[in-house]
């Protein structure tokens, strides 16, 4: 059967068909420590119970009904406040654009900004950007990161690639490395933008960013967020932001998430997606508006003990996995940054099973981490990077704590096996 050029070019998802096998796995019978999801085990992480009760109230009251296309003017003014009070930015509310999550809002951007063939940058590893860049039929440009950055693009990286370039697709915190932009080099990113735009002539199109901050309340240590408007102000044209509930709140099934920018690229991300009607439920819209503005010491509290929860897997996970590379066995770590993910090491193609069977590539590794430590966790090569790259993604949303050393013991076991 015949179809369409972007259905029969779509690539498949590397995590889809990783967690098929998990699943299958977990049907017949075997533990597996899966820590493969982007996402919270609700038990674990159940969303704040403030919100809760509001979603069900909400519907008790019957706000079923479509929600304005551009988002509630309650929930916009909401996420104004909240954004204001919390990072410092102040957006108006013709600057503010609900979806249900960010996905929706992610791919408005793609089709307000970029037309086919436009210049597309972004990073790898990262999470979907040559997917979305595929369906607006944009040129990727892309930028592999190295753990000697912590996996985060540089300016110098992104500085030969701006001429003729339509957006940069930044992320910070960061999906799927749990790292962060530091402040002098995303400063030196907006920089180059600036000048690139002032480069420009009036009528040429200009250079955005899209900087996907959704986990930017996750952040640990000495680790603080930045974000390109609050370092230069100049940045407020050219940048569209991407945050939502999802993750500050374990709120992933709730589905709310805003996008602010620019009025004018605003005003066509919401005609785009008034015909794709990717709204958030009207019910969860009153209710997170109830929430962020109602609830200020809940929401502090919340996120007090939701951070130590996520930071204490972590950082537990970090400290066992650098005391096995202390006793020389071959993998490694970076240190917790921010958001719900560990980037981890398996250096491990060209050495052997207990059976003689070669590890030969990376795929191979994959498997018998998975079938031999029964650990899941996702190759960074399903992030867009190279298939050779060593380096994983290590999600703890469903992680038990009492999980912790023996999934690490299981580790060491399967890993002393290998010659």
């Amino acid at each position: 059967m015949k179809l369409s050029y972007l259905s029969e070019t779509l690539i498949g998802s590397e995590i889809v068909k990783l967690g098929g096998e998990i699943r299958e796995k977990i049907r017949q019978g075997e533990r597996i420590y899966n820590f493969t999801v982007g996402d919270f085990d609700p038990s674990i992480f159940p969303i704040p119970k403030e919100l809760e009760d509001a979603i069900v109230d909400a519907y008790r009251k019957h706000f079923t009904n479509y929600p304005a296309a551009e988002g509630n003017l309650d929930l916009r003014e909401a996420v104004i406040s909240f954004t204001k009070q919390e990072e410092g930015l102040d957006y108006g509310v013709n600057e503010v654009l609900i979806a249900s999550g960010g996905r929706p809002l992610i791919y408005a951007v793609f089709r307000a900004v970029c037309d086919a063939g436009d210049k597309v940058i972004y990073a790898v590893p990262s999470w979907n950007n040559n997917h979305y860049t595929h369906f607006v039929s944009g040129q990727h440009v892309v930028v592999e990161a190295s753990a000697e950055n912590n996996f985060m693009p540089t300016a110098a990286d992104i500085k030969p690639h701006l001429k003729e370039a339509t957006l940069i697709s930044l992320c910070s915190p960061q999906n799927p490395t749990g790292t962060t932009f530091k402040k002098a080099e995303l400063e030196a990113i907006c920089d180059l933008v600036i000048e690139e735009n002032n480069r420009r002539d009036e009528g040429e199109k200009k250079l955005y960013v899209m900087y996907d901050q959704m986990y930017w309340h996750l952040t640990y240590g000495n680790i603080r967020h930045c974000n390109p408007v609050s370092l230069r102000p100049e940045m407020r044209n050219y940048t569209i932001f991407i945050d939502a509930i999802s993750k500050v709140f374990a709120a992933t099934g709730v589905r709310v998430g805003w996008s602010m920018g620019p009025a004018a690229v605003i005003a066509k991300m919401k005609s785009i997606l008034t015909h794709v009607g990717a709204w958030a439920p009207m019910a969860e819209q009153k209710a997170v508006a109830y929430y962020l503005n109602q609830h200020r010491d809940n929401i502090k509290k919340y996120l007090n003990h939701f951070k130590s929860e996520i930071e204490e897997r972590l950082r537990r996970i970090y400290d066992g996995l650098i005391q096995l590379k202390s006793e020389g066995l071959a993998v490694d770590a970076i240190a917790p940054e921010a958001a719900i993910y560990l980037t981890i090491n398996f250096d491990l193609v060209g050495k052997s099973t207990e059976e003689g069977k070669l590890l030969a590539d990376q795929g191979a590794v994959t498997a018998y981490i998975l079938n031999e430590a029964k650990l899941a966790v996702v190759p960074f090569y399903a992030f867009g990077a190279s298939r050779s790259s060593t380096w994983y993604r290590l999600s703890i949303g469903t992680c038990k704590k009492e999980e912790i050393n023996e999934m690490l013991n299981k580790l060491k076991e399967a890993l002393k096996k290998l010659r």
